[in-house]
């Protein structure tokens, strides 16, 4: 493994997340809450292990502008804008939806949860969403380039 498989790791991690945020909620709205923890424990980490990815891979690689203008400029920017805003909101929502399960506290918990779970599964969903048009549907020059080299660097170590 190495730091450019990374992004699509975070993206499968943020897709984790998302399908057991979904499965989750889908439990509890049925009073199944035996279900509802161990989905939310799955939820939780890969969402963790993401933020660890996102981190060590934007510790190495820096930020990169994806250069878009026009049509794909004006989709995929809210997109973004939106997803890093959120995010931001996330990880202490999160926390605090989390601290009154420990206490017991459940009328606490379940008044958070329906503020951090719709805001928790936005941002995983822009998540995968973000990492499919930079790096799959509408790669930058930037990135294609980078993605060129890599394939054709491992091309070339599959002929040694």
């Amino acid at each position: 493994m190495t730091i450019s498989d990374l992004p699509a790791i975070n993206a499968s991690l943020n897709a984790v997340s998302t399908v057991f945020i979904s499965a989750g909620w889908f439990w509890i709205r049925r009073n199944l809450w035996q279900r509802h923890v161990p989905c939310m424990i799955i939820a939780l980490t890969a969402s963790t292990g993401f933020l660890v990815g996102y981190i060590v891979y934007h510790v190495h690689v820096g930020e990169k502008s994806s250069g878009y203008t026009g049509l794909i400029a004006w989709i995929y920017f809210p997109l973004l804008i939106t997803h890093v805003l959120l995010a931001f909101v996330t990880l202490p929502l999160v926390i605090a939806t989390l601290v009154p399960v420990f206490r017991r506290r459940w009328d606490r918990h379940r008044r958070l949860g329906r503020w951090t779970m719709p805001i928790w599964l936005y941002v995983s969903v822009t998540g995968v969403l973000v990492y499919f048009i930079l790096y799959h549907w509408f790669p930058p020059p930037n990135l294609a380039l980078g993605q060129q080299l890599m394939f054709a660097q491992g091309r070339s170590d599959k002929a040694k």
